[in-house]
């Protein structure tokens, strides 16, 4: 039987680290504190000159594993192709530059790397050879509006059932699960210029079967003209982007089982009553136990850039209230 193991992403944590207020020894110590099992890491947020860092900087994160005890788990890799003003990076550039990422990833004690989403298909037969040497595996992230219905992510999936490699899988972001829109994001967007019949809208989408996203695909990326007309123009400009929440059912992962190699269990807003405002994390937890998933599921706060204007971010307390109530579901499931 599977077991399920909890993780922190330090994404969760970024505001902490960008304004100073925890070094990368310190989060990696608040993690552990959390009862957090492994941790993921950023290469890019973390390490200096990454994806080629000094050997002193890999030698920081290895004293902060040594220290903590803590699984170095998956490294989340960017592959950024617009590097250049005039044209985007060839092929072969792109290629060369997750080699470089397969490299560190090794180097750091790492056998996952999550490829951000809309990474194209052709990378990973030229990968391959360098995934098998290094004992790295790659993973596409399945995101809320670049899911499976995008034409990247299916290109991806099919590549990846051709190459039929245990090194070639996927990361699954659970904003694909929202039952209901976030209302941090309702209440932040309203703040800075957003109307409430916007959101009204929104909300009025997620049903048992379809979400937001679904309305605009069919509706060929544009809102209905009737709801157009009671909006402003910041309303018609900010619409589009609200696609990022979805509602599959957890069913729809029955056929990629065999390819997940982790889990993003994102979060916007864990309430004082337990649950995550927006999705049912225990309902997901009970689905991979019965599917016999056996890896990690990883904390990933995403609320942080929605805090209002003139308070502070959330992100310690947020990030270990979701650990602790995801830790409580799977004593109860696994036992």
């Amino acid at each position: 039987m599977g077991k399920i193991k909890t993780c922190v992403s330090l994404y969760s944590l970024q505001d902490e680290y960008l304004n100073h207020r925890m070094d990368l020894e310190q989060i990696m110590d608040f993690v552990k504190e959390t009862g957090a099992e492994g941790v993921e890491i950023l290469p890019d947020q973390m390490l200096k000159n990454t994806p080629e860092p000094p050997e002193e900087e890999v030698s920081k994160w290895e004293r902060c594993l040594e220290k903590t005890g803590l699984t170095p788990v998956i490294a989340d890799v960017f592959l950024n192709t617009n590097l250049y003003k005039y044209r985007t990076l060839t092929h072969r550039e792109c290629v060369d530059l997750l080699i470089k990422e397969i490299k560190l990833a090794h180097r750091m004690g790492i056998r996952l790397i999550r490829l951000v989403s809309m990474v194209p298909y052709w990378v990973l037969e030229p990968l391959l050879p360098y995934c098998e040497e290094y004992d790295v595996t790659v993973a596409l992230e399945i995101h809320a509006g670049m899911a499976f219905d995008v034409p990247e992510t299916m290109a991806f999936i099919q590549e990846m059932k051709r190459l039929d490699s245990k090194y070639i899988g996927l990361v699954i972001d659970t904003g694909i699960f929202c039952k209901r829109f976030p209302r941090v994001v309702r209440q932040y967007e309203m703040s800075v210029g957003c109307s409430a019949a916007l959101f009204d809208y929104i909300e009025a989408q997620f049903t048992e079967t379809s979400d937001f996203h679904q309305t605009l695909k069919k509706n060929g990326g544009k809102l209905p003209p009737e709801v157009e007309a009671q909006l402003s123009d910041h309303d018609r400009l900010m619409a589009p982007i609200m696609d990022g929440y979805e509602n599959y059912p957890y069913q729809a992962l029955d056929e990629y089982m065999p390819y997940i190699k982790h889990f993003h269990f994102k979060m916007f807003e864990m309430t004082e009553e337990g649950p995550e405002y927006s999705m049912d994390y225990k309902g997901l937890l009970q689905y991979l136990h019965s599917r016999d998933y056996d890896g990690y599921v990883s904390t990933e706060y995403e609320g942080n850039r929605f805090t209002l204007a003139g308070l502070p971010t959330q992100e310690k307390k947020q990030v270990a209230m979701q650990q602790a109530y995801i830790q409580a579901c799977l004593n109860e499931i696994q036992g």
